[in-house]
């Protein structure tokens, strides 16, 4: 074994240790559906912010996104970074946080398909929406594992296969065990090492290329079509336009995924929802901004890089790996863990919520006589069901690049659900008058979009006689998700609008719970 193996065996053994040991410590927080799901709502601010951002950026940020958008963006792409700082976890906490953590209180909602029906008093929709989540998370659960390959790859010379076991075992040991406060804890220890981590990768490669200066002015003298110079270190990039799609999908997304806003129902109180909001956004700065700062350096290594033989494409892929290929050993044992540590942090948050959704909302729906212990196995049992569904998926779409259909489908997952769930989640937390009606539109608008894009990329229909607006909506999942989102916004409010309301009794007592009084301690309001 080389210095590089032996590190990357040392560390990863010792990360091995700490997440089973705190599974298996965690064990008593998990006895019953409130503690297994949402760690009895008494979850800290540490917890839960680092919970919120290593839930948010996986091994698909630091290895498919970086190296993507970095490759066509350049220094630019640091803009998405900054969005999902500013606008996917600052004004996320501020809007969604404390509303979300009163409201479904009210409401005694643990997901997010138990909220819509229990918001809207309909079985119909709770029951969509678990259908939603059961198509649309799976696929984007598989997609963790990408990036996984082209790293273990570089250091290890084992099977794909294998990496995905390992992760896919040892992630659902500690979930099955602890629940949500095995996954909180494990996240922040994750975290952690995503920060030091990711610092300590960015500064060694740009020092590996000379400097911060030096870096630069290599990229700025990278030729782009269009350009005389200097297109990728630009303010805004060579293609604002489809930078901002980026930003809007990555940032406003997180808004409507169910793994994401469910953090803010176990946090304890409106105290740590303040510093929960702080951490969370700082955390955010330096994790996205650096992956994507980091991948904008991207085209200095096209030379090495490899590429699609057919399409004379980068495989985007590869860009990170052969970022850090020419880095000490030190920091390549370190980008294994914090890859490693960012790809679990998600799984874990992901296989929780669809087990806990699909048990609760689908296989005891309505059932109030079924006594907790036999939730939470049913909820274990599928926890391992998702996982190795998710493992599997991961699998054959590595072994058989030709099955298309999973890597698309997994594309348009992400704006599938935001586009479902994004709209009417943020306007009945705050409006009374959102309807069923508008809510059961915007489900079938957001799948609706996301089946469109996955048929178009699959048939690969030509739509360039679709007029310029529909062309380039559908030209990529991020496009169509960020009009799927967009799209929601607008029709919410106008279906709400000449619809049946709900009875207006019911509702207000259900918003009763916003204008409770409560007792503060006067160092923490003097009014």
């Amino acid at each position: 074994m080389n210095s590089t193996q032996i590190l990357s065996t040392i560390l990863l053994v010792c990360f091995f240790a700490v997440m089973i040991y705190v599974g298996y410590s965690t064990r008593k927080h998990a006895t019953d559906v409130n503690g297994f799901v949402l760690g009895g709502r008494s979850v800290g601010p540490w917890l839960t912010a680092f919970a919120f951002g290593t839930s948010y950026f996986s091994a698909v940020i630091f290895v498919g996104y970086a190296g993507q958008f970095g490759w066509n963006f350049g220094l630019a792409s640091t803009w998405a970074g900054l969005g999902n700082a500013f606008i996917g976890s600052l004004l996320a906490w501020n809007v969604l946080g404390r509303r979300t953590r009163i409201m479904t209180q009210q409401l005694d909602a643990k997901t997010m398909p138990d909220y819509f029906g229990k918001r809207f008093e309909s079985t119909p929709l709770k029951i969509a929406a678990s259908a939603i989540v059961f198509v649309f998370l799976i696929p984007y659960t598989a997609s963790l594992y990408n990036g996984l390959s082209s790293l273990f790859g570089m250091v290890f010379k084992i099977p794909y296969w294998v990496v995905i076991a390992v992760m896919a075992v040892l992630t659902g040991f500690y979930v099955i065990f602890g629940g949500y406060m095995a996954t909180a804890i494990n996240d922040f220890i994750q975290g952690i090492i995503m920060l030091f981590g990711i610092c300590a990768v960015i500064g060694a490669v740009i020092m590996n290329n000379g400097g911060l200066l030096a870096a630069t002015q290599k990229l700025s003298a990278v030729e782009a079509e269009g350009w005389a110079g200097g297109a990728y270190t630009s303010f805004l990039g060579p293609d604002p336009l489809a930078l901002l799609f980026v930003v809007i999908l990555t940032s406003l997304g997180t808004w409507g995924l169910p793994q994401m806003v469910g953090k803010f129902y176990s946090i304890k109180s409106e105290k740590d929802i303040e510093k929960g909001t702080i951490i969370s956004t700082i955390f955010a700065i330096i994790v996205a901004g650096g992956c994507y700062f980091l991948g904008g350096f991207g085209r200095l290594y096209k030379d090495s890089i490899q590429y699609n033989p057919s399409t004379g494409k980068p495989l985007f892929d590869t860009i990170i790996p052969t970022m850090l290929s020419t880095l000490p050993s030190v920091v390549i044992a370190i980008v294994i863990v914090l890859v490693l540590s960012a790809s679990m942090s998600t799984l874990s948050s992901l296989v929780l919520t669809s087990s806990s959704t699909f048990t609760l909302d689908v296989v005891f729906n309505g059932k109030k006589d079924v006594a907790d212990k036999k939730k939470v196995t049913t909820m274990r049992i599928f926890i391992v069901f998702f996982i190795v569904v998710s493992a599997a998926i991961a699998i054959i779409k590595d072994s058989f690049p030709g099955v298309t259909f999973i890597a698309q489908m997994m594309g348009v997952s992400w704006g599938a659900l935001a586009g479902s769930f994004l709209a009417p989640y943020l306007y009945s937390l705050y409006w009374k008058g959102v309807t069923k009606a508008a809510t059961a539109v915007c489900f079938v608008w957001g799948c609706a979009i996301a089946v469109l894009q996955l048929v178009i990329t699959l048939g690969k229909v030509d739509i360039s006689g679709w007029g310029v607006v529909l062309s380039y909506i559908f030209k990529s999942s991020i496009n169509s998700g960020v009009v799927a989102m967009v799209g929601g916004l607008i029709i919410v409010p106008i279906v709400s609008a000449i619809s049946k309301k709900q009875n207006k009794e019911t509702l207000d007592k259900m918003f009763s719970c916003y204008s409770a009084k409560v007792e503060v301690e006067a160092k923490s309001r003097i009014d």
